[in-house]
């Protein structure tokens, strides 16, 4: 009986396998898709993601060659696996991109938008591989100074998803944001590598009020800001771990703002080098040698609450400004029938072992409005050398709440470390600041701060 039940078992899983794979696996060269950058394949991209759907999900396989796109959607339960040594180019022609609304009502979605890759309500969806995306996003010039969405795709753009995980792949070149990840739940991004500095707002990631989220592993080179925080309608970022990265941007490297309408609770940072890109061959934002405004940015300008951030463990070198806490008021609304009423607030918020090189002499700062301070903030354990050689200057006497907060936006500041204005309960611990050359500023200035502790 041993003899007769082992080669039928066996001779039924073999023969079960097969079956199984071309079910999971759905290659796009079996739909039509031609590895020819002169010819769309589009079409027959799409054909391989529905059908994928409509089994029940599994794998759409992009092989080994050079595949050209305009905008792709993806659907429930449907991985986009791009093999070692596949690309997958976006088209150059705005006309292959199709503009899509969302009834999700966001700063970002009051108009269409287009995407190269776009999911919207999708549950269980991947993008992997050790293959590329290339959205050769230098071929759309910037028309406007907010022209984001009808006339620039984005690479990718997710909204309301759920499950979602992004890795191994690279990512280049697109044509505005790299990679917008909106209201979206339960994100993973491992292992990826991006590349964005052919256009105006090469953001390399923008997790915009998405909640339980972990990013590892990336490696980023941007024009504009690396990994960016953001809520552009009520719903906070919450919950969210970023760790073991390397960003390399001339803007913010971690930013939590602009856009801060819902804003932001429960966020982790740890284990990121930020440094200036190897390369300078194109540069849209930033200062001269490739040093970005800031390394850490944390906003709230559109109402919203700031809470339980933790960053630590970072390494910088090349910053002009290495550390900006801005609270302000510029009340931009996410909708127009949705006014911003009232200042928002930044509370709970830890710093901790820090290094930062080659710093630019402009200072770091820490501010509020009169009558709404930052409150209950800890720098500790942070060492800052920096450029120097500069005169003694006074404070700001214009706060420019109003404004779009960037680090840079006073000059010089008053104080070679930390300029604070209109804060409460602000505690430095074993912070150091080191400069190249003589600079005849203090350590330290505050105006309008109490509760201010220095050891």
């Amino acid at each position: 009986m041993k003899s007769l039940i082992k080669p039928f078992v066996l001779s039924a899983l073999v023969s079960a396998a097969p079956v199984f794979a071309s079910a999971a696996v759905h290659n796009i060269l079996d739909y039509g898709a031609v590895s020819d950058t002169t010819r769309l394949s589009t079409a027959a991209i799409q054909r391989a993601i529905d059908s994928c759907n409509e089994a029940g999900g599994g794998t759409v396989l992009i092989p080994a060659g050079a595949f050209k796109t305009g905008s792709i959607f993806l659907r429930d339960n449907v991985t986009l696996d791009l093999e070692n040594g596949a690309t997958l180019y976006g088209s150059t022609d705005i006309r292959d991109y199709t503009p899509v609304t969302t009834d999700y009502v966001s700063l970002r979605t009051v108009t269409p938008t287009i995407q190269l890759i776009y999911a919207d309500g999708a549950s269980n969806v991947a993008i992997c591989g050790r293959g590329t995306i290339d959205g050769r996003g230098r071929a759309f010039p910037k028309l406007s100074w907010n022209d984001e969405g009808i006339t620039r795709p984005h690479l990718l753009r997710f909204i309301r998803c759920s499950d979602v995980s992004i890795e191994g792949v690279t990512l280049k070149n697109s044509g505005c944001w790299m990679q917008h990840y909106l209201a979206c739940d339960r994100v993973r991004i491992d292992g990826i590598t991006v590349f964005n500095r052919n256009n105006y707002n090469n953001d390399a990631l923008d997790l915009d009020g998405c909640h339980n989220v972990t990013v590892s592993n990336m490696i980023a080179d941007s024009d504009d800001d690396g990994i960016t925080l953001k809520s552009t309608s009520p719903r906070l970022c919450e919950d969210i771990t970023i760790s073991n990265c390397v960003i390399s941007s001339h803007c913010n490297a971690i930013k939590l703002g602009t856009e801060t309408n819902g804003g932001f609770r429960n966020i982790i940072v740890r284990g990121i080098t930020v440094k200036p890109s190897a390369d300078q061959t194109s540069q849209f934002f930033g200062f001269p040698g490739g040093h970005g405004h800031s390394a850490i940015s944390l906003e709230i300008v559109d109402g919203g609450t700031m809470s339980n951030v933790d960053i630590a463990d970072i390494t910088i070198r090349g910053t002009e400004s290495p550390i900006f806490i801005r609270l302000a008021n510029r009340a931009r609304p996410y909708s127009k029938d949705v006014p911003v009423e009232g200042i928002g607030s930044i509370s709970g918020v830890r710093l901790h072992d820090i290094l930062i090189d080659e710093a630019g002499p402009g200072g770091c700062s820490i501010t509020g409005v009169e009558g709404h301070p930052v409150c209950d903030v800890e720098l500790r354990d942070i060492t800052i050398r920096h450029l120097g050689g500069q005169k003694a200057v006074a404070a700001p006497t214009d706060e420019k709440i109003a404004e779009y907060p960037e680090s840079t936006m006073w000059g010089i500041l008053p104080a070679q470390g930390f300029w604070l204005n209109h804060t409460r309960n602000i505690t430095f611990d074993n912070v150091r600041v080191e400069a190249i050359n003589p600079d005849a500023r203090p350590v330290f200035v505050a105006t309008d701060s109490e509760g201010l502790v220095t050891k």
